[in-house]
């Protein structure tokens, strides 16, 4: 077999912009998800109650549950085709990506957040509340410094996972790397190396960011 990959110099630019698409989304989704995440988290761990019922930890479980248990590119559409009957917000295809992939992002990495504070040993928050500390303080001056060398290696991995499924933003014609791709194959009317090349460079930028980023 055979395969012609001369066309890469004449449709850079396209795989460029896919590229400065991919990772704009994947950057602003884990940035919002990793704020909504941790809201979530103390929603879940909230002791608010109501009578008997905890209503904000029902909310996030709930929340959790149903965006864990459901395919992004079905929350891409429901926000993309939901937006404006529903709240009178006519978002564009790339506003609906961020929103879609943000929510989804939220929920894994507030069980990111959950892991890494419960990796922290209890006695640390013990000894905190002996010395007089509130719950709260000893929660943000101990126990959250702590979690953060937990948290931080697997908010990397997340930010690796949405660069790969930031792809099905294309479905709703966001210019990302999957659909520059899509356009390099009606272009060159080649089946299999415009794909290569995708996928090579979302490996490649991929791991290029979170070393950036960890280093």
């Amino acid at each position: 077999m055979n395969l012609d990959f001369s066309f890469i110099a004449e449709y850079m630019p396209y795989y460029f912009k896919g590229i400065k698409y991919t990772l704009l989304i994947s950057f602003v989704a884990v940035l919002f998800g990793a704020v909504f995440g941790s809201l979530l988290f103390y929603m879940k761990s909230s002791n608010f109650h109501i009578w008997k019922i905890k209503p904000l930890k029902i909310i996030a479980v709930a929340y959790i549950e149903i965006i864990r248990g459901t395919p992004m590119i079905l929350q891409i559409f429901i926000v993309y085709a939901g937006a404006e009957p529903f709240f009178g917000m006519d978002l564009s295809a790339l506003q609906a990506a961020f929103v879609a992939i943000a929510l989804n992002s939220a929920a894994y990495v507030s069980e990111i957040v959950r892991a890494g504070i419960d990796a922290v040993d209890k006695g640390q928050m013990e000894a905190a509340r002996s010395l007089g500390m509130k719950k709260s303080t000893a929660m943000m001056l101990i126990v959250i410094p702590q979690a953060v060398k937990n948290i931080l290696p697997a908010i990397g991995n997340e930010f690796v996972a949405i660069i790969k499924e930031s792809s099905m933003a294309s479905i709703i014609g966001v210019n990302e790397l999957m659909f520059a791709g899509k356009v390099v194959v009606g272009s060159t009317y080649l089946g299999l190396e415009p794909y290569i090349v995708a996928v090579s460079y979302t490996h490649l930028r991929a791991h290029e960011t979170v070393l950036d980023l960890v280093c």
